[in-house]
C-alpha cells in the first residue's frame, strides 16, 4: 500500500468487484489477501474476465472465509468465447465459492472486440446465468441502450451494473428491472457531479460498494493502484450524499452485498 495509510478500521468493508489475481498484484498479493483473512476486509468477490482468468479468480479464494468469485469472459475478450469456454465457465459456476456470471457486458468505448462478437458473448452468458440462476455483473462503456435493451429481451434481471457511469434516466430503468447499481472511486472525482447524484437520488437499499482494482483509483489515489482496502473512501462518499455515518452507510452496504450474491457468512 502506496502514500498514506486510511484508517477504516470502523467500517464494515466490502469490494464488490475486485481484480487480485491481476499481475499488478504478483508483488503483495499475500498482504491484501491477510486483510480478507483477517476481517479488515469483511466480504470480496473476485471477478473474473475470461476463461483462464476465471479460473485464477478461483484459486485465488478458494481458502478464503470472507473470499468469493465470479466466472465470465469480459467485452473486450467476446472474439475468444465458444462453445467449449460456454461449457467451462459452466464448469467452474458450479464450484463452491462462485457466486455470479461475469463480468460480461458491452463496451463500445474501447471497441477491443467486434460490436458482433460482444453481442454474442453478452447473450449467451445472459442465457447462462438465467440456467444457473445466478447474478450477472455486467459491464457497460458507452453502450447503455444496447445493453438495457439486451438485458430486457434476455429477462434475467438479476445482479448488478457494475461501475455505473450512466445518468439518472438509466439509474431508474436498472432499478426499475431490479439491479444494483456498482458505484466505485469515480464518486470521489471532482468532476464527476452526475454519479454523487445518481447515488443521492437512487436508494441505498439499491447500491453496492466495489473498487474495480487495481483500476478505477479513488482520490487521494488517482494515478496509483487501487486495491481493496481503498473501498472505504467510496463508503465515506456514499455516507456524505446520503447524510448518514459511514458505519451505518458500511452497514447497509454490507446486507446488500450479501443478499444480491445470496452468501452465508
Amino acid at each position: 500500500m502506496s502514500g498514506p495509510t486510511p484508517d477504516f478500521s470502523d467500517l464494515r468493508l466490502v469490494d464488490t468487484h475486485a481484480h487480485i489475481s491481476f499481475p499488478q498484484f504478483d508483488n503483495d498479493r499475500e498482504s491484501v489477501i491477510a486483510q480478507i483473512e483477517d476481517n479488515a476486509i469483511s466480504l470480496l468477490i473476485e471477478v473474473g474476465t475470461n476463461v483462464k482468468d476465471s479460473q485464477r479468480a478461483y484459486e485465488t479464494v478458494r481458502e478464503l472465509k470472507n473470499g468469493f468469485f465470479s466466472a465470465g469472459v469480459h467485452p473486450h475478450d467476446s472474439s475468444g468465447l465458444d462453445a467449449e469456454g460456454i461449457r467451462s465457465l459452466e464448469s467452474l459456476l458450479s464450484r463452491e465459492k462462485a457466486v455470479a456470471v461475469g463480468e460480461i457486458g458491452l463496451d463500445f468505448f474501447r471497441n477491443l472486440s467486434p460490436a458482433e462478437s460482444q453481442f454474442r458473448a453478452f447473450k449467451e452468458q445472459l442465457m447462462l446465468a438465467a440456467k444457473l440462476d445466478l447474478p450477472i455483473i455486467v459491464h457497460v462503456r458507452d453502450a447503455y441502450p444496447e445493453a438495457y435493451k439486451t438485458i430486457l429481451e434476455c429477462g434475467h434481471f438479476k445482479g448488478v451494473i457494475h461501475a455505473f457511469s450512466a445518468d439518472l434516466e438509466y439509474a431508474r430503468k436498472f432499478i426499475d428491472l431490479g439491479f444494483f447499481l456498482g458505484i466505485g472511486g469515480p464518486i470521489t472525482y471532482k468532476r464527476n457531479d452526475e454519479l454523487r447524484n445518481v447515488v443521492r437520488e437512487i436508494p441505498l437499499e439499491k447500491l453496492v460498494c466495489e473498487t474495480d482494482c487495481p483500476y478505477l483509483p479513488p482520490v487521494p489515489f488517482r494515478g496509483k493502484r487501487n486495491e481493496p482496502y481503498y473501498v472505504g473512501y467510496v463508503i465515506e462518499e456514499i455516507a456524505a450524499q446520503k447524510e448518514i455515518s459511514a458505519r451505518n452507510c458500511s452497514e447497509k452496504l454490507f446486507e446488500n452485498a450479501v443478499g444480491l450474491f445470496s452468501l452465508t457468512l
